[in-house]
């Protein structure tokens, strides 16, 4: 993988961006983290996220999209979304 190709990485987990949804997670693993932007703000000459929704979903491709969701919460900024997805994601892999 070449240095562009590599994720962004926050408290060891890899982020992957897809239009306004960030995968946070491996998917390899039982849990990862939607976060999917709803609206932004401008900051400068920057749009910053103003409203995201965090969702702990299963990576089970046996269940059903409604079954998969396993805690869900909206956040007014990124980080605070990415912190408690980071928190949630330690607690369910304990």
């Amino acid at each position: 993988m070449s240095e562009a190709q590599k994720p962004l990485i926050f408290r060891g987990k890899p982020l992957i961006r897809n239009g306004n949804v960030i995968y946070y997670g491996d998917m390899a693993d039982e849990y990862v983290a939607m976060l999917q932007i709803f609206d932004t703000a401008a900051f400068e000459d920057l749009k910053l996220p103003s409203r995201v929704s965090v969702q702990i979903v299963s990576t089970d491709p046996e269940l059903s999209p409604k079954d998969r969701i396993i805690k869900k919460a909206e956040k007014a900024n990124l980080y605070d979304a990415i912190n408690i997805a980071s928190i949630w994601l330690e607690r369910v892999h304990e």
